[in-house]
């Protein structure tokens, strides 16, 4: 990797080329955090939505909200038919996301965690039923444990007026994140309720910014993904 196929690289802001058939041919470190949450068939819907008309580059200011993101302007180049890249701008009001490293943490079973975290809030609320849809072939694998529980623990607390609480915890498919130069697969926790989280949670990903948490919020979904790091 050259100097500046590494500055992209590390550049602090997405930036993912396409294919004409809206396949990615390339995404620098920080969209794979983006990628994490926002499909790709939409980032490719708005690298064809922002194209100038002609070959070259187009950018456009925009005040544009996906997920946990807010994007200030969104930059488009192309110089043929076969591939196009984008570059979307973060806003400065947006928490930069952590720097993964596979050197902290300790070996543990995500399924124990998260059942700890399920019979701790079921001794505070009785009214909660919890379901569990757990992937058994996931193996033990690195982790904080205690940021990850205090956030397990932290949501399911904060959904308000919830009578049903499911929690899910799978391996994403054809999904990985790149730490330190190498490919992780992903393993996501999706907690779904039919109450809504209340306003204190959307500050909660400030309280963990040495963590390797990837967190999505919505109002009635909580996604974390975690690097499945095996030693």
């Amino acid at each position: 990797m050259n100097f500046f196929e590494n500055w992209v690289e590390q550049d602090l802001n997405p930036i993912i080329s396409f294919s004409s058939s809206g396949k990615i041919t390339y995404s620098n470190q920080e969209a794979q955090f983006l990628l994490n949450r926002i499909s790709q068939k939409e980032i490719y819907a708005l690298a064809l939505k922002h194209a100038g008309a002609s070959y070259g580059f187009n950018t456009s200011y925009v005040n544009l909200r996906l997920k946990n993101y807010v994007f200030y302007a969104i930059s488009v180049g192309y110089e043929n038919d076969e591939e196009i890249t984008i570059k979307l701008y973060k806003s400065t009001m947006v928490k930069k996301e952590n720097k993964l490293s596979t050197k902290t943490g300790e070996i543990a079973n995500i399924f124990t965690i998260v059942d700890l975290g399920i019979s701790t809030q079921r001794t505070k609320s009785s009214a909660v039923n919890f379901m569990k849809n757990y992937d058994p072939s996931i193996p033990e694998f690195k982790m904080l444990v205690s940021d990850f529980l205090k956030l397990i623990s932290k949501t399911y607390e904060s959904f308000k007026g919830a009578k049903l609480i499911s929690t899910s915890v799978k391996l994403k498919i054809g999904e990985y994140i790149r730490i330190e130069g190498k490919k992780y697969s992903l393993i996501t926790v999706e907690i779904n309720s039919d109450g809504f989280l209340n306003e204190e949670y959307y500050t909660i990903e400030e309280s963990f910014n040495s963590s390797s948490l990837i967190l999505t919020v919505e109002e009635q979904k909580v996604q974390i993904d975690l690097p499945l790091i095996l030693k």
